[in-house]
């Protein structure tokens, strides 16, 4: 007998949810406004079909009707984003590159010690 929605697993949560505790949820891929904008443009191009913009870009025909309806009914403000600018994106990418520099030195420095110590 197999159960509707039952996994396999009897972790709590698991038959409330219809989920099961052991995969991780889907997580979808985040398009700049720039790209959904670019997309629309070269579909509305002469000669340019649906399927072949889609394939070029890697998107779903489904997601390519929906940003061109949301620009079609929202115009400029279509496509507003999280809010956070390039901007910000490229400082915390210095940070964080900064960052993983020190700590390379440092592992480079260490492992030089290391192999003088142990000749």
């Amino acid at each position: 007998m197999v159960l509707a929605g039952f996994c396999g697993h009897l972790e709590r949560g698991a038959q409330r949810t219809g989920r099961c505790p052991m995969t991780k949820p889907k997580r979808y891929k985040r398009y700049s406004a720039e790209f959904k904008r670019e997309a629309i443009l070269r579909a509305s191009e002469e000669g340019a079909t649906d399927p072949a913009v889609c394939d070029e870009f890697g998107i779903s025909t489904r997601q390519l009707r929906r940003w061109r309806d949301e620009l079609h009914l929202l115009g400029d403000d279509a496509f507003p984003g999280q809010g956070r600018t390039r901007d910000e994106e490229m400082a915390d990418l210095k940070r964080e590159l900064a960052q993983v520099k020190k700590e390379r030195d440092f592992l480079k420095e260490a492992a030089a010690y290391f192999a003088k110590q142990s000749k």
